[in-house]
């Protein structure tokens, strides 16, 4: 799927391409096409140089020209939105004087652009100025409900996403309240989950999966055997309760 905005300002476009959960083989066919086709991509890095999204689109970028140009954006791994927002600052800057040139930018991003990804950031610095595309990426969310063969949602349930960060009061309302319940980055608020999860009778309804689709992928269906520590950013738990078998 596409989405473009053009004001027709300039010939570059900057296309945001999802790259999926983990799994290179989760790439669509338009993603791997653009990818291998660019003649410059652009990812975001941690201080190491290290991109889980180029790392994830690996097979399409063995097929890409050896010339092909990369602009890495490193982020720093702080809360601070301030350090955030100038390297996001920093790389917009660098894919615009691409695109000033009439040359594309094919950004990666883990997942789908636009559900928590970092793309957003650098769509909303640039979409008034150039032609700007997305092609959706598989998510985690629905890379783990395969994982766990399970249906996020049936007929007539309810479904929400929660991010991890938020308030218990606003995460116990949604567990109280809604059938299936996905909790996104979760693994820093693990123990503080672990916790509303009880309080709310919905331990026995929840799973808790980390890097899904990568090679160190962990799921974990009975919690007593997860531990109350934190685990990583790339963490979920989806909270399932169905209201009638499937089969009717």
């Amino acid at each position: 799927m596409k989405t473009a905005i053009s004001n027709g300002s300039a010939t570059g476009r900057l296309i945001g391409v999802g790259v999926g959960p983990g799994d290179p083989e989760l790439l669509t066919l338009k993603a791997f096409r653009l990818i291998k086709d660019a003649a410059v991509i652009s990812y975001i890095t941690n201080d190491r140089g290290l991109s889980q999204a180029k790392q994830i689109a690996r097979e399409a970028l063995q097929c890409a020209p050896k010339n092909q140009r990369h602009i890495e954006i490193v982020m720093p791994m702080s809360t601070d939105r301030t350090l955030a927002n100038r390297a996001y600052d920093q790389g917009a800057q660098a894919i615009q004087a691409i695109l000033e040139s009439g040359n594309d930018v094919v950004f990666l991003c883990e997942g789908d652009p636009l559900f928590f990804g970092s793309f957003a950031y650098i769509l909303a610095r640039i979409k008034e100025k150039f032609t700007c595309q997305v092609v959706a990426g598989i998510t985690s969310i629905n890379a783990a409900s395969a994982a766990l063969m399970d249906p996020l949602t049936l007929q007539q349930e309810t479904f929400t996403v929660v991010n991890g960060r938020q308030s218990d009061q606003l995460i116990e309302q949604a567990l109280r309240h809604h059938d299936t319940v996905v909790i996104m980055k979760a693994g820093q608020a693990r123990t503080r989950i672990l916790a509303l999860l009880k309080a709310t009778n919905r331990y026995q309804d929840a799973s808790y999966l980390e890097y899904i689709g990568r090679e160190n992928e962990r799921i974990v269906t009975d919690l007593d055997q997860l531990g109350i520590e934190a685990g990583p950013y790339f963490s979920l738990f989806i909270v399932c309760r169905h209201q009638r078998p499937f089969f009717t």
